[in-house]
């Protein structure tokens, strides 16, 4: 059981993260050409669909989003479920050669990050990866670090940091839950 213990950013905090992480792929690719989004399921495609969107009305341009699946490349599999459930990959452009910028929720350990790296550059070789994340939240077991970033939230083991989003929650923000004993 989860116990809320504080709201740590509220629908126009991420509104003003997501802003800032548009302008920072923007100024470090120097522009948006061949920059392509990869959502990594679930949270991470609402959250790169939403920059997509920012880039749009931002630079009225169209960058291309995808969505990837990454159940099947976890190291933790059967520790997560008897029966996983895999999610869709869906990525409607070339991969190779793209400046591709996977986006997730939080980043933690660093696990789902390099399962994400492997099922994408099983469907290519883009020119660069590159990783935007809304939260940081330390205890790295990988030497895999965020290009960008909303917010880094130091956070004990017993705690888990919980980002919802409109289209599956009914709301945008992030909380901080305390597992109850």
């Amino acid at each position: 059981m989860l116990r809320e213990k504080a709201i740590i950013m509220n629908s126009d905090d991420m509104e003003r993260v997501f802003k800032r992480i548009v302008n920072e792929i923007i100024e470090k690719n120097r522009g948006t050409e061949n920059i392509a989004l990869v959502g990594i399921q679930r949270r991470g495609v609402f959250l790169a669909k939403h920059l997509q969107n920012l880039f749009k009305k931002q630079e009225k341009v169209k960058i291309p989003a995808g969505e990837l699946d990454i159940t099947l490349y976890r190291d933790d599999l059967t520790l997560l479920h008897e029966q996983p459930v895999v999610q869709s990959t869906s990525i409607p452009f070339d991969v190779n050669g793209a400046k591709v910028v996977l986006v997730d929720d939080v980043i933690y350990t660093g696990r789902t990050v390099r399962a994400a790296l492997d099922a994408l550059m099983d469907l290519g070789r883009p020119s660069v990866v590159q990783l935007a994340v809304l939260i940081d939240r330390g205890h790295r077991e990988l030497p895999i670090q965020p290009d960008y970033c909303g917010k880094k939230v130091p956070t004990s083991s017993n705690e888990i940091v919980e980002v919802r989003v409109e289209e599956i929650d009914g709301k945008n923000d992030v909380v901080i839950c305390e597992k109850e004993s």
